[in-house]
C-alpha cells in the first residue's frame, strides 16, 4: 500500500488539476452516477464531531473513504482545527491501494469545489475577494478562486488578528499577483467585493446580505451541522430572486446545512429554489443571469471529491515517485 504524507499530497496535484477533476466528479453527481451515501457524522462534544465518508465513483473506478475529524477548539492546543485520512482501495478486488493525510486532500477539494462553482457563476472581471476565515480552508479557497479569476486584491477578516496577519504573509508570498489587505470589520471587507469566501466554524452569519453589491459570487463552505450558519437570510433570498442558489449535492445541504436550513424552515425558500453546481457545470441548468446577479455556492462536502482528487493524487505520486510502501499482509 502506498502511503502519502501532508507535504508529498501537496506536491501531487495542482489546484488547477484538482478543479479540473472536481468539475467533472460534482457533473457526475448532478447526474446521478456516484454512489455516496450521506456522510455519518459522530458528534464528540459541543461543536466537535468526527465524520466517515465513503464513496464508489463509477466512471473513474474510484473506490475509497475519508475519516476526518473537526475540533474548533484545536488552535488553541496549538494543533489544526481539522485531521483526517483518506483511504484508497482497488475497485475491482477491494484491496487497500493508498493512505493519505487527508486534512490537505480536504482543503483542496473543498478549494476546488468552489473553484468550479466560482468558474461558472462570479463575473469574469471579478478582481476583488472577501475572505472570511485565516485557516487551512480559507487558503485552498482563495488559491482556487484566484486560478479561475484575475483577482488582485483580497480582503481578509478573522476574530483573531494575529491568525489574519499570518495568513496574510503567507498568502502574499504564495499568490504574489494579489494584494492582500487586512479587513477591521465585516462590512469593509464585504464592501464592493466581487467574490466572498466564507470558510469559517460560525455558529452565526459572519456578515450582513443586505451589503452585498450586486454581481457579487459567494463562496459559503465552512457551515457543517443544521446548526452551524456563515450566511443570512438575506443573502440567500437576493441570490434565489436575481441569480442562483448553487450546492454541490442536495442531499447533503438538505441535511447538514444550517445556511439552507434555516431559511428553508422559516418558508423564505424551497427546495426547488436549489441547484446542483454540476447541474450548472453540465449545462443543464442555467447558472448567473446577469452582471448585476448575487450568486451563492453552499457547499457541505462529499466523499465523491474525496474519492475522486485521491486517486487523482495517487496517480501523480506514482508518476513523480512519491511516498513509501507498506505491506498489510507481511
Amino acid at each position: 500500500m502506498l502511503v502519502l504524507s501532508r507535504r508529498q499530497v501537496q506536491a501531487a496535484v495542482t489546484m488547477s488539476e484538482a478543479i479540473d477533476v472536481c468539475e467533472k466528479t460534482l457533473i457526475e453527481i448532478a447526474s446521478g452516477q456516484a454512489r455516496v451515501p450521506v456522510r455519518t457524522q459522530i458528534p464528540v462534544k459541543e461543536q466537535s464531531v468526527s465524520l466517515f465518508m465513503p464513496g464508489y465513483l463509477p466512471g473513474i473506478r474510484g473506490l475509497g473513504i475519508k475519516v476526518v475529524s473537526v475540533f474548533p477548539e484545536n488552535p488553541a492546543r496549538g494543533r489544526a482545527t481539522i485531521h483526517a485520512v483518506v483511504i484508497m482501495l482497488d475497485a475491482e478486488t477491494g484491496v487497500p491501494e493508498a493512505a493519505m493525510e487527508g486534512g490537505y486532500l480536504t482543503a483542496l477539494r473543498t478549494g476546488a469545489a468552489s473553484g468550479v462553482a466560482t468558474r461558472h457563476l462570479a463575473r469574469p472581471d471579478a478582481s476583488v475577494a472577501a475572505v472570511f476565515g485565516a485557516g487551512v480552508q480559507g487558503r485552498t479557497q482563495l488559491e482556487a478562486v484566484s486560478a479561475v479569476r484575475p483577482i488582485g486584491e483580497a480582503r481578509v477578516f478573522d476574530v483573531r488578528p494575529d491568525v489574519r496577519d499570518a495568513y496574510i504573509k503567507e498568502m502574499s508570498q504564495q499568490l504574489p499577483g494579489v494584494r492582500l489587505v487586512p479587513a477591521a470589520t465585516p462590512e469593509a471587507a464585504v464592501r464592493g467585493a466581487d467574490v466572498i469566501i466564507t470558510a469559517t466554524t460560525s455558529t452565526r452569519p459572519v456578515f450582513d446580505g443586505n451589503g452585498l453589491a450586486p454581481g457579487t459570487h459567494v463562496n459559503a463552505i465552512g457551515a457543517f451541522t443544521p446548526t452551524m450558519r456563515e450566511i443570512d437570510a438575506t443573502t440567500v433570498t437576493r441570490a434565489r430572486d436575481t441569480g442562483v442558489v448553487a450546492v454541490d449535492t442536495l442531499a447533503g445541504v438538505l441535511e447538514e446545512a444550517g445556511d439552507i436550513l434555516a431559511p428553508l424552515e422559516a418558508g423564505l425558500i424551497r427546495r426547488e429554489d436549489l441547484v446542483e453546481v454540476g447541474a450548472i457545470a453540465a449545462g443543464r441548468a442555467p447558472g448567473r443571469r446577469s452582471d448585476g446577479a448575487i450568486t451563492v455556492y453552499k457547499g457541505v462536502g462529499t466523499a465523491a471529491l474525496d474519492v475522486a482528487v485521491g486517486q487523482l493524487i495517487v496517480a501523480r505520486a506514482r508518476e513523480k515517485g512519491l511516498g513509501s510502501r507498506l505491506e498489510l499482509l507481511d
